[in-house]
């Protein structure tokens, strides 16, 4: 019969992961707690409220809470499972930081007791998962831990990474195939019981290492695709070509299927993920290595040709339009189009730089610090500028109508308003 997870369940890490996959256990009848070393994320969750945008997650966070399912706490505490779900940045030498990681581990070892289970949810290099083991076992020399080849051990773990869209969490989290990499077999299928109670896609065991390795091939794979999509565009700006048509005509065929380039690779996972690739076998990974260089360098090409677009006015007033990482959410993490606002800011100081974003309402942290740059509501930025950016795909700014836009010099990075 196929094992089903029965008992209470700890989630240390309250973002753009952790909290959805809490609802979606909580929902189920199962009693989850949520940890977060953020007060006021806690507090938040508390009152059935979400400290960030995602759709059809606020109604379902208030639902759990107000059903007494979900809870949030500043300290971890004891539970049949625990899932690591806390970020995973890298080092300045691209190497992976997973200090939050051990911190978590750390967290949890005091409170395991025998048949425990702790799954690894967090993006991390092939190995990390073994040394959760490690750290645990470590401050637990009273527990066996899982070794290959060793069917006793009195905690379970495994790695289970997640593989969702940002704007579409909350049905990918449920519609999507998991990957489930125990570090032995036991593990992996102890781990899975979990994923059961609310994942409808199939769920694929495996070892460890082979479930970090997929995760980090996958948003590699995305991450390699793009830099051909903006390589392509660059080059086809240089010969003055018009990269959307060549695009639609190459993806005629059947076996093509060209992305659409923009102004750079944002979120936590496509700029970070592929480097503990290259980190892991640097001699190999050229490919690998050259497409991040080239998704990394992307958003100064765009602010170049900003910049020279500018040098055609006196005095010009530009407007980017877009601050998130990508389309309809609010998410900011690496967001190439703050890197590109930075950058034209820095280079065009006497310049106005109107920027407009329905999402962010008061400016970033990275951009406070230029005193040519002002927040404006999209209308009124189009209306007085001179050179017009779209950055970001926001629904408002596509449907803003092509006569607010005639007479000014557009730079479309995102092929939204061809």
């Amino acid at each position: 019969m196929t094992e089903v997870f029965k008992g209470r369940l700890a989630i240390l890490g309250m973002g753009y992961i952790g909290l959805p996959t809490a609802v979606a256990i909580a929902t189920r009848g199962i009693d989850v707690i949520g940890v977060d070393i953020n007060p006021a994320t806690v507090a938040a969750i508390s009152r059935g409220e979400v400290p960030f945008v995602e759709p059809d997650l606020a109604v379902a966070v208030s639902g759990a809470v107000a059903m007494g399912r979900l809870t949030a706490t500043t300290q971890t505490p004891e539970a049949d499972a625990f899932i690591i779900a806390v970020p995973t940045p890298f080092n300045e030498d691209r190497t992976a930081n997973l200090s939050y990681v051990k911190a978590a581990a750390e967290q949890i070892a005091p409170r395991l007791k025998p048949g425990n289970i702790v799954v690894l949810e967090s993006t991390s290099p092939p190995g990390t998962t073994e040394k959760v083991g490690k750290w645990i076992g470590a401050l637990r020399p009273d527990l066996r831990m899982p070794r290959n080849g060793d069917a006793i051990a009195d905690v379970f773990v495994a790695h289970c990474p997640e593989r969702v869209l940002p704007g579409r969490i909350m049905i990918e989290m449920v519609t999507n195939d998991r990957v489930v990499g125990g570090l032995t077999p036991r593990c992996a299928e102890k781990a899975a019981s979990i994923y059961r109670l609310f994942a409808q896609g199939e769920i694929l065991l495996t070892d460890a290492e082979s479930a970090e390795m997929a995760k980090l091939s996958e948003n590699a794979y995305r991450d390699v695709n793009i830099a051909f999509a903006n390589e392509l565009s660059m080059i086809c700006e240089s010969l003055h070509i018009d990269i959307w048509e060549v695009i639609r005509l190459a993806n005629r065929h059947p076996r093509v299927g060209i992305l659409s380039p923009g102004p750079g690779v944002g979120g936590h996972c496509i700029p970070v993920d592929p480097w503990f690739i290259v980190s892991a076998a640097p001699e190999l990974a050229r490919l690998i290595r050259t497409a991040r260089d080239v998704n990394d360098r992307r958003p100064h090409d765009v602010a170049e040709q900003v910049v020279a677009k500018a040098e055609r006015f006196r005095s010009p007033t530009i407007a980017c339009l877009g601050l998130t990482f990508k389309a309809n959410v609010d998410d900011a993490r690496e967001s190439p189009a703050i890197e590109v606002v930075s950058l034209i800011a820095k280079a065009l100081p006497e310049v106005e730089i109107l920027v407009a974003d329905p999402y962010v309402p008061t400016m970033p942290e990275l951009l406070k610090g230029y005193g040519n740059l002002r927040l404006e509501n999209a209308h009124e930025a189009v209306e007085r500028a001179d050179i017009v950016v779209l950055l970001v795909e926001h629904e408002p700014f596509r449907a803003l109508r092509h006569t607010r836009l005639g007479g000014k010099v557009i730079y479309d990075t995102r092929g939204a308003w061809r």
